[in-house]
C-alpha cells in the first residue's frame, strides 16, 4: 500500500513590537511568536524563522515596510519556505498586497487558530460554530486566500469548509452563514433549556476556565473521570463537557469544561463560539486554571480575565487555581488579586486536589442556612430534598418524627415550611 503525505508547511513568523506598545514591546513580541510557532506546530506546520520589526504602528498596506517585506522574501528563498504567518490579523488590503511582494502563501494568527478549531471538532455543533467562523473570515479575503491555496494542495488552512467553499461566489457564502446562524440560535436554545434544568435542580454549577493549554481537561478527568482528551497541545480539546462531582457527604455541583483562552483570539471565534463560552456566564462560580510552570503565566492570566469581561462575566467568586505545580523548576511567588481565593495543585497528580474539595465544600455551605429539624413521618419527602439539593450532616429516627440536622440552600428553605428559624 502506498501512503500519500501531506506536504508540511514551512514558514517564517513575522510581527511588529509597536502592536505591544512602547514599554516591553519587543518582548512581548517574542513570546507572542513563540505561543505563534507552538499553534503552527499544533496545525502541522514547521517554523523555519521569526522576524520582528519595530514599528510604532504595522502598515496599513502591507504591514511591514517595504524593506523587512524585502528581507523576507530573501529568506523564504534561502530556507526553501512554503509560506510566512502574520502573528497579528492581516486585512484584506495587507493580504493581497503581501500576496503579491512575496509571492508566497500568505497566513496569520486568526487562519492558524481556525485550522485548528477545524481539526479539533468533533461534535456536530463544534463544527457549526467552525464552520461559521471560517466562512465569516474567509467571506472578506475571498481572493487574497484563493491565490495562495492555488499555490499548494492542501495545507494549513484548507481544513473544514476547505477550498471548496472558498470557490463559492459570496452571495452562496453569505446564504451559508445565514443558516449557520439558524442552527447555533437552535443549539443555544437548547443549551438554555438544558441550563434552566439545572437551575431548577439547584445544583451549583462551576465553569472550568483557563489558557489553552492550562490542564482544565485534566483537571476535569481526574476529579469526576469525564475521560476526555488532555493532551500537553494548545487547544487540546474543543467541545464543552459538563460532569457531576461529588463533594462532601454526597453533596454534588457540575462541572463544566470550557474552550480555553488564547491572546488575540480571533473575533470570529468569540461571536461563533459565544453559546458554548456563556457557560461561564450562567455559572455559579469560576474555577480559574492557570499553568503556573509557564514563564508567561501572568499574561496569561491577564488574558483570561480580558476575555471573560468581555463576555460580561463578572460579579462571580474566582477560585484561581496555580496547575502543573509538579513541573515548576523553582518556587514562584503566586498571586492573583483578581481572585477571591487561590491554591496551588497538580492536576495530573492530583496534589492539592483535597484542599479544593474541602474549599468548595465550605464556600457552597456560606450559601445554605443550616438546619436543625424534626419532621413527620408524613412529611419524610422533604429530607429527600435535603439529600439532593443540601447537605445532610445527621438524620435520626424518633418516636416523634425523623430529626435532621444539615444544610439547606437558601432559595428551598421556605419550600421546607421549617416553622422553627434556623441557626448557624
Amino acid at each position: 500500500m502506498i501512503e500519500i503525505m501531506e506536504e508540511q508547511e514551512r514558514v517564517i513568523l513575522f510581527g511588529v513590537s509597536g502592536s505591544y506598545g512602547n514599554f516591553g514591546g519587543e518582548e512581548r513580541m517574542k513570546e507572542s511568536l513563540d505561543e505563534l510557532e507552538e499553534l503552527v506546530a499544533t496545525a502541522g506546520g514547521v517554523t523555519l524563522a521569526k522576524v520582528i520589526q519595530n514599528l510604532e504602528n504595522p502598515n496599513p498596506g502591507t504591514y511591514l515596510g517595504k524593506g523587512k517585506i524585502e528581507e523576507i522574501r530573501e529568506m523564504a528563498g534561502e530556507l526553501q519556505a512554503t509560506g510566512v504567518v502574520c502573528d497579528d490579523e492581516l486585512s484584506p488590503v495587507q493580504l493581497r498586497n503581501l500576496e503579491q511582494a512575496l509571492e508566497m502563501k500568505v497566513m496569520d494568527r486568526t487562519l492558524i487558530i481556525l485550522d485548528i478549531f477545524a481539526s479539533r471538532a468533533t461534535s456536530s455543533e463544534g463544527k457549526i460554530q467552525v464552520e461559521l467562523a471560517q466562512l465569516k473570515y474567509r467571506a472578506a479575503r475571498l481572493v487574497g486566500l484563493r491565490n495562495s491555496l492555488s499555490r499548494l494542495g492542501g495545507g494549513i488552512g484548507t481544513r473544514g469548509p476547505g477550498e471548496s467553499k472558498l470557490e463559492m461566489d459570496r452571495r452562496q457564502i453569505h446564504a451559508r452563514i445565514s443558516q449557520l446562524k439558524s442552527d447555533l440560535e437552535h443549539v443555544k436554545r437548547h443549551r438554555e433549556t438544558n441550563r434552566k434544568q439545572r437551575s431548577q435542580n439547584h445544583i451549583p454549577v462551576l465553569a472550568i476556565v483557563g489558557y489553552t493549554n492550562a490542564g482544565k481537561s485534566t483537571l476535569l478527568n481526574t476529579l469526576t473521570g469525564a475521560g476526555i482528551l488532555a493532551e500537553d497541545k494548545l487547544f487540546a480539546t474543543l467541545d464543552p463537557t459538563t460532569r457531576m462531582y461529588e463533594l462532601e457527604r454526597g453533596e454534588r455541583v457540575l462541572l463544566t469544561d470550557t474552550v480555553g483562552f488564547i491572546n488575540k483570539l480571533p473575533h470570529h471565534l468569540i461571536e461563533a463560539f459565544k453559546s458554548t463560552l456563556e457557560e461561564a456566564v450562567y455559572a455559579d462560580m469560576i474555577l480559574h486554571v492557570v499553568d503556573s510552570s509557564n514563564p508567561a503565566f501572568t499574561t496569561q492570566m491577564h488574558v483570561v480575565y480580558d476575555t471573560l469581561r468581555d463576555l460580561g462575566v463578572e460579579n462571580k467568586p474566582v477560585i484561581t487555581l496555580f496547575n502543573k505545580m509538579d513541573k515548576r523548576e523553582k518556587k514562584t511567588f503566586l498571586r492573583d488579586f483578581k481572585a477571591d481565593y487561590t491554591l496551588e495543585i497538580s492536576a495530573k497528580t492530583g496534589a492539592g486536589l483535597d484542599e479544593l474539595k474541602e474549599l468548595l465544600t465550605n464556600i457552597l455551605r456560606e450559601r445554605k442556612v443550616y438546619l436543625e429539624h424534626v419532621f413527620p413521618y408524613k412529611e419524610a419527602g422533604k429530607i429527600q430534598i435535603i439529600r439532593n439539593h443540601g447537605q445532610l450532616l445527621e438524620e435520626e429516627y424518633r418516636e416523634d418524627g425523623i430529626f435532621i440536622r444539615g444544610y439547606v440552600p437558601k432559595e428551598l428553605f421556605g419550600k421546607l415550611e421549617v416553622r422553627q428559624k434556623a441557626s448557624g
